[in-house]
């Protein structure tokens, strides 16, 4: 008994030794590693990955109902009351006019048998295998939109990161700043050099400004978890991210990307329109079909044994075979309109499917104008919001060195300062948008560069 308690014991030991390790184990990403790594482990993506097989088995379940099919089948009765039947006595002899009491065959029966059904003609068949390809099409392409929203996914989520770690980064900095500005302050103030409200204004911007960090620490933690989330790895594990949130910003800008030649068959939307318009076209052409015959053969063989008592394995059994040859031919003939009723919908939902994809065509190259549009003002803002950071910085440093000779007040010190953290969030987050705005520009494009 203790062998076997600690035989347990040890396999508690290492199994928590293993889910401990996959927890701490620190995976370290740049953007290209994430994006690959989430669409091998991404939830969404492995589901469309298992859609896809399921619409290959799908299609080979399609193809198999027109093939041979073959049924056996093995049935044994055993009756316990025999029906009696009243036959005519003179057959037997008896007088003319009385009736005798028979019984036919003997209580227990026992058949086998198997049946080959072969399809000849069914137009549904014809048409449900030449839906298969379009369905097959379908799952491929929504595997494609998948993995773009995926990738699109960990974009925003590793910009998200990287923006949440740069804030923190600058909130702390800029903390320090405060605190030193503030003791330095309070001391000429309680040397009577100074006012009460320079201390005041600088204590109101250093609450500010912790409250900031305190959130932004906060928003770090919780935009790593969205993206161990994404990539599907648990989401208190350790992420490391290679790569800033500048030199990402900084590769994310191609204006060769704007002059690319967009072809709208290679775009995932307007391949998924086009395979609505292929199933449309089917469940026409399957309305159409159940207007015209089916044939299908048959051919089966049996054995049936009858006995007194349950001797069906005994090798003095007699069995007695027999074999049917057939042909089935169903002749749709009168539905009472229900038919061309049933074609005319399926018509109608095609044209429907055609106008929806002519709409959808137009609304990609919407999309694409209104995507190159946004691509360029984030550049234009980043670039901008660059320039305005260096700016504010320099206005900044002016009025602290202003401050400090005592030419300028508290008031503008502090109006400076809310200036330059300002600038500073627009700056980061006008990087986290070009990221993104490029993106998104490549899903329209489906472009993976």
């Amino acid at each position: 008994m203790r062998k076997h308690i600690l035989t347990i014991l040890t396999l508690l030991v290492v199994s928590i030794g293993f889910s401990q390790e996959e927890v701490t184990k620190t995976n370290s990403f740049t953007l290209e590693e994430a994006i690959d790594f989430a669409l091998e482990n991404n939830y969404s993506a492995i589901n469309a990955g298992r859609d896809l097989i399921d619409a290959k088995k799908q299609k080979w379940e399609t193809i198999a109902t027109g093939l041979p099919q073959i049924t056996g089948g093995i049935s044994y009765q055993n009756q316990l009351k025999q029906p009696v039947s009243v036959i005519p006595a003179e057959i037997f002899g008896g007088e003319p006019g009385t009736f005798a009491e028979v019984v036919f065959g003997q209580p227990q029966s026992a058949n086998a048998t198997a049946t080959l059904k072969q399809q000849i003609f069914d137009g549904s068949y014809i048409v449900g295998v030449q839906a298969t390809k379009a369905f097959l099409s379908y799952s491929q392409n929504n595997k494609e939109k998948t993995d773009l929203e995926v990738r699109k996914a960990v974009t925003e989520a590793y910009g998200n990161v990287l923006l949440a770690k740069e804030s923190v980064s600058i909130f702390e900095k800029n903390k320090t700043n405060l605190e030193k500005n503030l003791f330095e302050t309070t001391k000429i103030y309680e040397n009577g050099l100074g006012d009460e409200e320079s201390v005041e204004q600088l204590q109101i911007t250093l609450s500010s400004v912790d409250n900031q960090l305190k959130n932004a620490i906060r928003l770090k933690s919780i935009t790593l978890q969205m993206l161990n989330l994404v990539m599907g790895i648990a989401i208190d594990a350790p992420t490391v991210l290679e790569e800033n949130l500048d030199d990402l910003a900084q590769n994310k800008i191609d204006f060769g990307l704007l002059e690319s030649e967009f072809n709208m068959e290679n775009n995932v939307d307007f391949k998924l329109a086009t395979n609505l318009n292929q199933q449309r076209f089917f469940e026409w052409k399957l309305a159409k079909s159940r207007a015209l015959p089916t044939l299908n053969s048959f051919i089966n063989y049996g054995t049936s044994g009858f006995a007194d008592n349950f001797n069906f394995f005994s090798s003095d059994q007699q069995w007695f075979d027999s074999s049917i040859l057939g042909l089935d031919l169903s002749i749709p003939i009168f539905s009472s309109g229900k038919r061309s009723a049933s074609t005319a919908r399926a018509k109608i939902a095609l044209e429907k499917a055609k106008t929806q994809l002519n709409e959808a065509e137009e609304q990609i190259r919407l999309q694409l104008e209104n995507s190159k549009s946004n691509y360029i003002l984030s550049i234009e803002q980043y670039e901008t919001s660059k320039q305005n950071l260096n700016l504010a910085e320099r206005i900044e440093n002016k009025n602290q060195i202003k401050y400090n000779e005592g030419l300028a007040s508290s008031f503008e010190l502090r109006q400076a300062q809310t200036q330059l953290y300002d600038a500073q969030q627009n700056y980061l987050q006008s990087m986290v948008e070009v990221i993104n705005k490029k993106t998104e520009l490549e899903t329209i494009l489906n472009n993976k560069s």
